[in-house]
């Protein structure tokens, strides 16, 4: 059996659990793997028969994305040219994690593709949503890579078609401790902005991790460390608590070590805004925005030892083997509609 697994490379959530999910996969059949997408940090130690630009949203410095660098950033034409190119016609299966090319691709060729992201549970009848909708937002959720099947995954389980996070065999081996500083992932913000408000909080002991530094920094009671995916695991396995934005990785991680989390969203990401309903009603502390106004609802996080307990069992093999069985050989379930139809959990 032939396999594409397509997996999107912004932001290092998609990254890391392609590292769970291909080994499994390459047990059931020949693997090629296609990547798109330049804001991952981390990269995959497997070869990558395919690697586009694709289409990457660009992180900004207030707190969501800079739409302007990410339409500069846009090929079009490249874009089209690359879905046009690849042939789909050998694969047995084909999955996506959020990764448009391949989705567009399948389209084109008439052919199945199968959605495993965190992305399509949001749109998950059972998942909560943001009170405001953004219905811009959804419509790029919706149709940015669109499959004919769905399997998600969120912060708890909804049902047959929605696992719990994969966690990382790296951050499962880990053995959580707490020295006492609290860890910060906030790439859609500005460093000095960052600094500005921690700084008030002059009693606690940050660890900041940016975008922007190629080496450490010590201001005040803030250490600033440039990515580095070691020593953030490291940093958060020995922290008190997490402070970032309500991206999937981070905060799954961070639960599942049993750390306190208190999540930011990015403005205009409804993929953020959903998780942080989930969260928020999980029993997780939400702000809008890192400002003045919201330093006494993180002072108050910061006094309050309440730690929401998740149980995040190791799944990666029992949903491929589910994936598989459902959409192969002579028990493949038939869709009721056509790809080109792209619906979202129908």
């Amino acid at each position: 059996m032939k396999i594409l697994y397509a997996v999107q490379g912004t932001g290092n959530g998609h990254i890391t659990r392609a590292i769970e999910i291909i080994p499994y996969l390459q047990q059931k059949g020949d693997v090629d793997i296609l990547v798109s997408g330049i804001q991952s940090d981390i990269e995959l130690p497997f070869k990558v028969k395919y690697r586009f630009k694709g289409m990457s949203f660009i992180f900004g410095k207030k707190g969501g994305v800079d739409f302007w660098k990410t339409f500069m950033k846009l090929n079009s034409l490249k874009l089209l040219k690359e879905i046009k190119n690849i042939d789909l016609k050998s694969y047995d299966l084909i999955i996506s994690d959020f990764e448009p090319i391949s989705c567009w691709a399948a389209i084109k060729s008439k052919k199945d593709c199968i959605g495993l992201s965190n992305q399509v549970a949001t749109l998950h009848p059972l998942a909560p949503k943001p009170k405001k909708t953004d219905l811009i937002g959804k419509l790029v959720l919706q149709n940015y890579a669109p499959t004919t099947f769905n399997y998600g995954f969120h912060f708890k389980r909804l049902d047959g078609s929605v696992f719990t996070p994969i966690i990382r065999k790296q951050v499962r081996d880990l053995i959580p401790t707490d020295d006492g500083h609290y860890t910060v992932y906030l790439p859609s913000y500005d460093d000095e902005q960052i600094v500005r408000y921690l700084k008030l909080l002059y009693t606690v002991k940050w660890q900041v991790f940016s975008k922007h530094y190629k080496k450490g920094k010590q201001i005040k009671n803030i250490k600033i460390f440039p990515i580095d995916s070691e020593l953030f695991l490291k940093s958060i396995a020995s922290s008190k608590g997490v402070l970032c934005n309500a991206g999937f990785g981070t905060v799954s991680e961070a639960l599942f070590l049993r750390k306190k989390v208190m999540v930011i969203p990015m403005k205009k990401q409804f993929e953020q805004a959903c998780n942080a309903a989930m969260l928020k009603e999980m029993g997780v502390p939400v702000i809008k925005k890192l400002n003045l106004d919201n330093i006494p609802k993180i002072k108050k996080w910061l006094i309050d030892d309440t730690i929401v307990k998740v149980d995040y069992p190791d799944n990666a093999e029992e949903i491929v083997s589910i994936i598989v069985e459902n959409h192969t050989g002579h028990k493949k379930i038939k869709a009721d509609y056509e790809p080109s139809n792209y619906p979202i959990f129908q």
